[in-house]
């Protein structure tokens, strides 16, 4: 999906070898690189991408903010710029002014709901939120007894209750506990709780897609460095199939991601086109990982999971964002349920138009 030509997706991408090198990362002491990263990425606009200007963002296009997560999985980012991101996003839908600072949204799981009280407050609780601990602020979806809400809440009005995904980085469990919104707006007729999920599983799909080019460069780099029995193990016809196999997810990761990203970005609502699109490509990109991750692990042997290779900054993050809003397991049932209300002659005119 990178775009060298796109000015946007470019200067992310100079921003995160300046300041984000997973070595760099990987060896150091403490989270000092995080702030000089946060500023210049504020700086440049990039984490309120989605966000018009009349609501205090950047009023980049859905195809540059998609180019510049999918930039950010090949980086192997560990701050929360596709959360921030995908909450601008929200609060745009609402015409809510985004904040300055980072943010994350609830929910991200399928099952979890937020509640809107009837004297404006929010209670319930969302798992699995992603850098709930490390943002200021949660972009809220809630439902309420005259339909969904959009809503800007302070996350030190919230309990947070810390928990790390495989990666080790921030997913948290958030209780909100009749919480007094900073802004509330009802959400857009068209809009229903879904889009939020499908808009966060197209930007995961593109991180795991640009993990796993990564995880290939980094795999074929190593395999022609490494010598057993006198040869480069590149030689070997056994790693040879393997980097084939890894280079094939790889792509069909990337292609079901790009597809799915393109078609929200020229798309006016969340259609059932959208749904299949968004939803194969959490599913496929899912599937993607984790066969990609074993892959690439094997070809290093043992030393892809130590603490001092960069290796596992992608693999564990590719295999920890197949989780995030909504499993392959759960879309796999939920995309089965869609086709078969829409009846046997419906299956081949939806296929056909992707």
């Amino acid at each position: 999906m990178a775009d060298n030509d796109n000015i946007v997706v470019a200067t992310a991408e100079r921003i995160f070898a300046d300041l984000a090198d997973p070595q760099t990362v990987t060896h150091s002491k403490d989270a000092s690189w995080r702030a000089p990263l946060w500023q210049a990425l504020s700086e440049a606009g990039l984490p309120l991408s989605w966000v018009p200007e009349n609501c205090n963002g950047s009023g980049a296009s859905l195809a540059d903010g998609f180019g510049v997560i999918n930039a950010a999985g090949r980086a192997g980012l560990s701050v929360p710029l596709a959360e921030t991101m995908l909450a601008g996003w929200l609060l745009a839908q609402a015409g809510i002014a985004s904040p300055s600072d980072a943010m994350t949204v609830a929910p991200s799981l399928p099952k979890d709901r937020i509640t809107l009280n009837d004297d404006g407050t929010l209670s319930g609780v969302a798992r699995g939120i992603p850098f709930a601990s490390e943002a200021r602020h949660i972009a809220v979806v809630a439902n309420g007894a005259n339909g969904l809400a959009i809503a800007l809440v302070t996350t030190a009005d919230c309990r947070i209750t810390a928990g790390l995904n495989l990666a080790s980085d921030a997913s948290d469990t958030v209780t909100f506990d009749k919480v007094r919104p900073v802004a509330i707006k009802p959400a857009p007729r068209e809009f229903d709780a879904t889009a939020l999920l499908l808009m966060g599983g197209v930007a995961r799909s593109l991180q795991i897609a640009g993990a796993l080019e990564s995880m290939l460069e980094i795999s074929v780099g190593y395999a022609n460095e490494r010598v057993a029995f006198e040869k480069k193990i590149a030689k070997f016809q056994a790693v040879q199939h393997n980097l084939a196999k890894l280079a094939g997810e790889a792509a069909a990761a990337l292609a079901a991601a790009s597809s799915a990203a393109d078609a929200i970005a020229n798309a006016s609502r969340f259609g059932d086109a959208i749904f299949l699109e968004a939803v194969g490509a959490k599913i496929r990109c899912a599937e993607a990982a984790e066969k990609g991750a074993a892959i690439a692990h094997q070809v290093h042997g043992a030393i892809g999971f130590t603490s001092e290779h960069i290796l596992h900054r992608y693999t564990m993050r590719a295999l920890a964002w197949r989780d995030d809003f909504g499993n392959e397991s759960h879309w796999a049932v939920e995309l089965g349920k869609r086709v078969a209300a829409r009846g046997a002659d419906e299956l081949w005119p939806l296929v056909a138009s992707r």
